[in-house]
Parts: C-alpha cells; structure tokens; sequence
C-alpha cells in the first residue's frame, strides 16, 4: 500500500502537463487514490479536509492581503510613489532601474501579491526605461525580479498558505524574512548599479536638462507621495514585529489603511472599491480552491503510508542531514522550472518539512530557505509566471529572448541569497528571537 503513494504524481504532472488547472489536477488525483486508499470513507476525509480549511482563521490573513493590494492598485496609489522614487534616483548610473527595484520593495511592502507588483510597475517603468535608451535585458530583469519580491518580503501571501502546512508560526516566518528579503533586494540595487558604472549604455544617466525639479519640490513629491503609505506599511509590520497583533489583525490593518489611503488622496469611489472588492474575490476563490485541493491530496498522501514512505527512502539513501536538505531545495528548483509556486508549496511542504526537522534543522530557517529557492521559481522557463505577467505589458519591441537573457543574472543573485542563508542561519532566526521570543 505505501508504493500507491509514489503513484499519485505521475498522474499529478500528467495532468498538468496536458493543461489541466493545477485544482482540478489535484483534486482528480486526491479522489482516484483517495477511493483506493479509504474506499467509501473518503467522503468523510475530504468533507474533513474543507473544514479544515475553512475553519483556519490564519488563511483570513490572505483575503485582506490581497484586498489591500487590489485597493492600492485600482487607487493609481502606484503612480504617485514611482514619481517620489524617480526623482531622486533619475541622476544615477541606472538610476530608472534602481528607482524600480526601490518602488518594488515599497509595493511589495505594501501588498504581497506578486502579479499586482509586476503589472502596475512593469506599466510604469518600462515606457521611461525605453525612452532613455536602457538595455531591454536589464529591463526585463529588473521587472522580474523586483516584481516577484513580494514572496520574500513581508507581508506575504506564500508565507500564510506556508505556514499551517509545515505547522509554523506565520507570525515567525514573516519577521523572519525580513532580513533575507533585503539581502535579496540589496544584492539586485547593487548589481544593476554596478553593470551601469561598467557599462553606462546598460543605464544611460537622465541629462541634467530633464532634471529641472528643485530640492524643495522633491521634498513636497516625496512628502504627499512616499510618506502615507510608510505609515501604513510601518503599521502593519510594526504591529505584526512587535507583537501587537496576529498576522491576520495586521492584515485587518493594511486592508483599512489602504482604504483611508485612497480616501486621503481622494480616489475613493464605488468603482474603485467595487473593483477592489471584485478581484479579490477572484484571487482569493483562487488561492483557496487550490488550497483546498492540495490539503485533500496530502490527506490522501499520507493515508497511503507516503510520508513514511519518503523516511524509508531518505533512511536507506543514507544522505545525511546536509545531504537531504540539498536534495529538497533541489528538487524545488527541478519543480520551479514546471509548476507554479502555490503547487510546489502544496506538494513539497507537507511531505518534507517533518524531514527536514526529524534532521536537526529549524522549522523556520527551513521555510525561509524554501522561500528563496521558490524565488527563482518566478523566473525559470517555461513555466515563470514572471516572464507570462511581462510578456503581457510588454511593448513589441521587448521579445520573449530579452526576458530571457535578463533573469538570468537575477536567477543567480537569488542563489547567492540563499547560500548566505545558508551559511548564517541567523539572518532568518535572529529577528524572530529578538522580537517575538522565538527559539
């Protein structure tokens, strides 16, 4: 019986590669096996299974997530903060690109939802990149990978889906990405910047005739622009950091916040806040319905004996702690170049988590490891939903070859992230100690 398990995901990515969306894969998979496994009984297991899910009040933390985003997006919030950015980083070498790496930390920030990011600052930034002559490379690069930072800084909607299914804290989890989130994102600001000092043409400065705005009028711009949504940014980590508030009371935070945000700058409106309202909904139904069917495929997994299964293995490959923890995070990069990340979450957590902890490893150092590797997930062909949200906004005259060659050195910047992660565990686990009591 415990081989049955093994046999779930050749069917599993059988469907997927014919097309079939990744929640109906699943729950196909989950009911054929599940009838082999529990016969009749597995009526009760998957009604079960969608208790649990609707009855875990952290998945709450998701919906007003992406609420918060979606308001801030149908705000033309956006906008306003991308003019406050460039008007400091315009006379450097590659100072458009930096500007967009800087507002996708600020969005990522301020929402957690990867494809609202990379839309609403792709459509910003790549017409002002164009117009001054920047390498399409480095702009398909730079939209990319900071537009897919909000899987690795916090809030993040990955990290509340994460966490019940390797049974840790998400409160641990988000503070414990801060410090990895900034590596990631310092090591892009010093790349591009680099490359535009070696080659300026990669970067061209903006002239200083294009530059006309005083010291004075920045200051204004960075004021109405830059400063309300600091505080609302500061407001919900700072309550979550500090312990103030659960992760979904600081969600309930943000979701508030950025409605007074558009009311301060007066895009409030019921076609703003309906639109909000209507995709959320959508992403949310999303997210929740391939939640739903993983939890029931890895009920059905471990029914079948899989999870003692994966020991026997492990045990009889005699890899070793290390060994192991190469093995996973290389079968998440193997599974990122095929599968989206809320499937290599659903599949890969539950399964190798008790593993990895039955190993010696922290829970938490481990998630945030995964994190990173899924990173690069974003921007691994052919699946890299990344190039799919570009290649939807992009101008002709940027090719899908472009996209291509331009993650590349950002793929390898996120490797590097993790080696340092590796390497010092404590930039994940330090912070959580300091502020939440975490051991």
């Amino acid at each position: 019986m415990t081989m049955l398990a093994l046999y779930m995901f050749p069917l599993l990515f059988s469907l997927l590669l014919l097309g079939v969306p990744v929640a109906f894969s699943m729950l196909a998979t989950a009911t054929v096996f599940g009838w082999i496994v529990f016969d009749t009984a597995l009526v009760f297991q998957l009604v079960e299974k969608v208790e649990d899910v609707a009855s875990n009040f952290v998945l709450a933390a998701v919906t007003l997530f992406v609420f918060m985003g979606c308001m801030l997006e149908r705000a033309g919030i956006a906008e306003q903060l991308f003019e406050a950015v460039h008007v400091w980083t315009r006379r450097m070498p590659g100072g458009l690109a930096l500007g967009t790496v800087v507002m996708c930390i600020i969005f990522a920030a301020s929402t957690g939802v990867i494809g609202a990011t990379e839309t609403v600052v792709g459509l910003l930034a790549i017409p002002v990149m164009l117009k001054h002559r920047y390498d399409k490379p480095l702009i398909c690069g730079t939209i990319c990978a900071g537009g897919s930072l909000g899987t690795i800084i916090p809030p993040s909607v990955v990290v509340v889906v994460m966490g019940p299914l390797a049974n840790v804290s998400v409160g641990d989890l988000l503070v414990g990405m801060v410090f990895p989130g900034l590596i990631m994102a310092g090591l892009y600001v010093a790349y591009i910047y680099l490359l535009c000092r070696i080659r300026p043409d990669a970067g061209p400065v903006v002239p200083a005739e294009e530059d006309t705005m005083t010291v004075a009028e920045k200051l204004r711009i960075t004021a109405f622009a830059l400063v309300p949504p600091l505080f609302m940014i500061v407001a919900v980590l700072g309550s979550l950091m500090l312990g103030l508030a659960a992760p979904t009371e600081a969600a309930a935070i943000g979701a508030a916040g950025s409605v007074l945000l558009a009311a301060f700058y007066g895009r409030l409106s019921w076609a703003t806040l309906n639109g909000a309202v209507m995709k959320t909904l959508q992403v949310t139904a999303m997210i929740m319905t391939i939640l739903l069917a993983g939890s029931m495929m890895t009920g059905v997994f471990i029914g079948a004996g899989g999870v003692t299964l994966a020991q026997e293995l492990v045990d009889k490959a005699q890899l070793g702690p290390w060994g192991l923890l190469a093995l996973v995070l290389g079968l998440t990069f193997l599974a990122g170049f095929f599968l989206d990340w809320i499937s290599i979450v659903l599949i890969m957590i539950p399964l190798f988590t008790p593993l990895i902890v039955a190993a010696g490893f922290d829970a938490v150092w481990f998630c945030i490891l995964f994190l990173v590797m899924i990173q690069t997930s974003y921007l691994t062909p052919p699946m890299a939903p990344a190039i799919f949200y570009l290649r939807g906004i992009a101008p002709p005259e940027i090719t899908t070859g472009h996209m291509y060659r331009g993650v590349l050195p950002f793929i390898g910047l996120q490797v590097l992230t993790l080696i340092i992660v590796l390497v010092f565990p404590q930039t994940v686990l330090w912070l959580p100690s300091k502020l939440l009591g975490f051991n």
